[in-house]
């Protein structure tokens, strides 16, 4: 699961660096909330990692803990 979250906001941060170049236009044709989003979800992304992570080695503690 944490690969997925991981790739998933390195995927987000990408489309948010590559329309960077066109601020402007995005911004004249009334799109800048396209930058936006890919921000947000590269920010949301990071807190996903986060929580996977914890929730990951929390499954492995009470797995270790049973055994």
């Amino acid at each position: 699961m944490v690969a997925t979250v991981t790739g998933g906001t390195i995927l987000w941060f990408v489309l948010f660096l590559v329309q960077l170049p066109f601020y402007g236009r995005l911004d004249d044709d009334g799109h800048l909330w396209w930058l936006w989003t890919c921000l947000a979800g590269t920010g949301l992304g990071l807190f996903g990692i986060w929580y996977a992570r914890g929730r990951e080695a929390a499954i492995k503690r009470a797995e270790a803990s049973r055994s």
